[in-house]
């Protein structure tokens, strides 16, 4: 009884092998089947790309909760001390997995997702007491038969400019970027 070709099978009709863990070296094994030679290539422009981007954009984050965690430090050299520590900390990580196993250098990124993700949790329980405030607001907002509107001073919430500008009507509503010129705004243009 002859073997039925699948889909997965390489153009002459061989299976891909079987001692080919999933991950990259099996999609590597299948675009090889497919296209010969291409395999390699691609899975490298892929995974750099990968890697490129999933370091600078986690490198942003860090920066900008650190920055915003430090913006109040009357000692900014400790502020930039803790920045020049970040920054390390960002080079030994690539370091070590540019010279370790695949399996080590997942390991480290699945360390730091579950690290940002209970952190996450933490200013989720920070940030509770004024999203249950501002729900509040808006059933009783809703339950008046008004059109919620949200002012953070009504609330106790301090430092959300762009919603305090807002209710006051100086924010077009609906329209992107939308905020007023600032001489319409009262603000002096002319001072530099």
């Amino acid at each position: 009884m002859e073997r039925r070709r699948l889909p997965c099978d390489r153009p002459g009709g061989e299976p891909l092998p079987v001692d080919v863990e999933p991950g990259p070296g099996y999609v590597q094994q299948g675009l090889d089947a497919v296209f010969p030679g291409l395999g390699p290539t691609f899975i490298a422009i892929a995974l750099g790309f990968f890697v490129f981007t999933t370091i600078v954009a986690y490198y942003y984050m860090a920066e900008v909760n650190l920055n915003y965690l430090t913006r109040k430090m009357k000692n900014r050299v400790l502020a930039r001390a803790m920045l020049r520590l970040l920054q390390a900390l960002v080079l030994i990580a690539v370091a070590y997995g540019a010279v370790n196993t695949a399996g080590a250098a997942w390991g480290m990124g699945d360390i730091g997702v579950g690290s940002m993700a209970w952190l996450n949790i933490v200013g989720i329980l920070f940030l509770q007491g004024p999203a249950l405030k501002a729900l509040k607001d808006f059933r009783e907002q809703k339950k008046a038969g008004l059109d919620p509107q949200f002012d953070p001073r009504k609330l106790g919430i301090e430092g959300a400019t762009f919603w305090e500008l807002r209710a006051d009507g100086h924010v077009l509503q609906g329209k992107s970027g939308g905020e007023l010129p600032p001489e319409q705004l009262g603000i002096d243009t002319t001072k530099s």
